[in-house]
């Protein structure tokens, strides 16, 4: 079945029981602007709520329970929401010349691979970057494998933020990829 596109002011919510099906919607999905993957409908409408969506029962999800359409926040209740709270994300420097990550004052130097997957999350905080993205943004191919690679970047890079002191850490979506967040 195909999936339309929404306009470029949407959530798009994912709906899928398993892993390989949230994978399989990443990757048709992984160019939206704003994706979120659940594994139910109740994951879906709890995730609305936290952000003030208010959404009827059978709103958030199609009767396929493939992909809901739901408005955004408004553009300008998101300015407002960055005012009353200053994304930490935007306190995090990368220097791509010389391959150092800084927080406020302090940095740490970078390997090209910690580089280039730290440079993904940040250009855009807060997007989930699938598995099959970064590896082809970080290592320039298609190959995947078991991903221990992967994941060895991530506990490299999290340490090093945490060096830092840093209020921002790689989290990980399970079965789907990584995305840059404030800690927790």
């Amino acid at each position: 079945m195909p999936i339309e596109r929404p306009s470029d002011s949407s959530l798009i919510i994912g709906v899928a029981a398993s892993t390989a099906e949230r994978v399989q919607l990443a990757r048709l999905l992984g160019g939206a602007d704003a994706l979120l993957l659940v594994s139910n409908a109740d994951q879906a409408r709890a995730f609305l709520e936290l952000t003030g969506v208010t959404v009827a029962p059978s709103a958030a999800v199609s009767a396929t329970g493939v992909v809901a359409d739901v408005p955004a926040v408004p553009p300008a209740e998101r300015r407002m929401q960055a005012v009353r709270d200053p994304e930490p994300v935007a306190e995090l420097r990368l220097d791509v010349h010389r391959r150092v990550v800084r927080w406020k004052d302090r940095e740490m130097p970078l390997t090209r691979l910690e580089h280039d997957f730290l440079h993904c999350l940040v250009a855009e905080p807060g997007r989930v970057w699938t598995y099959q993205r970064l590896h082809h943004a970080v290592w320039g191919n298609e190959h995947l494998g078991h991903g221990s690679h992967i994941h060895s970047v991530v506990k490299r890079l999290r340490q090093k933020l945490l060096n830092l002191g840093a209020t921002v850490t790689i989290h990980a979506v399970r079965g789907v990829g990584f995305h840059l967040l404030p800690t927790t």
